[in-house]
C-alpha cells in the first residue's frame, strides 16, 4: 500500500480520499466519499447531506461508530483542504451495515481487501516494499530516487527499532528525536521543511530530493551508531546522539554546498500540478 500520507483509492468510478497515519500505521477514509459510492450518488453535496442525516440517526441510537470518526483535512476540487469525517476500516464496516444499498457488499469486500493487504504486509514486509516501488514508478520517480527512498526507510526502521528497544516511546518521543535530528542537519524543523516545500499532510520524505534523502539517512545512521556506542536509553539520553548524528550530516552538507554552490535543502516537491478530483465537490 502506498505510503504517501494522502492519496486516492478507486471504488468502481468513485474516488475515495484517504489518509495514512504513520504513527498508528492505519488508513483513514473519507466517510462521505464511501457513502457517495454506496448510494451511487454523483452529486457530492447530496451524499454529504445523506451522511449528516445518517450520522444524526446513529448518534441518537448511541452507535459508537459515529464517535469513532475523526476530523481530518482532505483536499476538495478547489485545491483547498477542509475538515471531513474520516474512519478506519473497522469503523467503516460497521457504518456500512446501516446503509440499505445493494452496493454495500462490494464495498465491504473492497475494505476487507484493504485490511487483508495490510495483514499481508505485516507477515511479509517485502509486499509493502514492492507496492511502494510500483507506486513511485507510476509517479515517474527515477530508479535512483526509489533506491534512495527505500534505503533511507531501512535506515529509519533500524533507528526506530533501537529507540523502541531502549525505552523511547512511540509517537511523541519518536517525533521529538526525529525533529532534533532533522533540525540539526537541515537548520529547519520538520514542519518548516514541509512548509518550504509547500506540503500539508504529505509525507516529507516522499518529496525529498536524492540529496535530501541521502543526508537524512546519514544523519539517522550516525545517530543510531552513536546511540549504540553510548548505550543511550530513554528520551533524554537519546537526545544527545540525535544532535551528534544530525551534526555529522550537517557538516557533510555544508562541505558539499561549499564545493557546488548549491543548497541541498530545497523547496522542490513532487506534488501533482493542476490536477482536480472529479466528483468531489465541497
Amino acid at each position: 500500500m502506498e505510503k504517501n500520507q494522502n492519496s486516492l483509492a478507486i471504488f468502481e468510478n468513485f474516488k475515495i480520499r484517504r489518509h495514512y497515519d504513520e504513527k498508528t500505521e492505519v488508513w483513514y477514509f473519507s466517510v462521505v466519499d464511501i457513502m457517495q459510492a454506496l448510494i451511487q450518488q454523483n452529486d457530492y453535496k447530496t451524499a454529504r447531506k445523506y451522511w449528516n442525516k445518517l450520522k444524526e440517526r446513529l448518534g441518537k441510537e448511541g452507535n459508537e461508530s459515529v464517535t469513532n470518526c475523526h476530523q481530518l483535512k482532505f483536499m476538495a476540487t478547489d485545491g483547498k483542504y477542509y475538515e471531513t469525517d474520516a474512519a478506519n476500516v473497522e469503523t467503516l464496516l460497521r457504518l456500512i451495515q446501516s446503509v440499505p444499498s445493494p452496493k454495500a457488499e462490494p464495498v465491504k469486500l473492497w475494505l476487507a481487501k484493504v485490511g487483508y493487504e495490510r495483514m499481508q504486509e505485516m507477515t511479509d514486509p517485502e509486499i509493502a516494499l514492492n507496492r511502494s516501488r510500483e507506486y513511485w514508478q507510476k509517479q515517474g520517480r527515477s530508479a535512483a530516487w526509489i533506491q534512495q527512498r527505500m534505503m533511507g526507510q531501512e535506515v529509519r526502521n533500524k533507528l526506530t527499532d533501537y529507540w523502541s528497544g531502549n525505552e523511547v516511546k512511540r509517537g511523541e518521543e519518536f517525533a521529538i528525536l526525529t525533529n532534533i535530528i532533522h533540525e540539526e542537519w537541515t537548520d529547519l524543523s520538520v514542519k518548516d521543511h514541509k512548509n518550504l516545500k509547500g506540503l500539508k499532510t504529505q509525507n516529507l520524505r516522499d518529496h525529498m530530493s536524492e540529496e535530501e534523502l541521502i543526508f537524512t539517512a546519514l544523519a539517522e545512521i550516525s545517530t543510531r551508531r552513536i546511540a549504540e556506542t553510548d548505550e543511550a536509553r530513554g528520551l533524554e539520553e537519546n537526545k544527545i546522539p540525535a544532535k551528534k548524528g544530525g551534526k555529522i550530516a550537517k557538516d557533510a552538507r555544508l562541505a558539499l554546498e561549499e564545493k557546488t554552490g548549491k543548497s541541498v535543502v530545497t523547496g522542490r516537491n513532487f506534488l501533482l500540478k493542476n490536477k482536480t478530483v472529479k466528483k468531489l465537490k465541497n
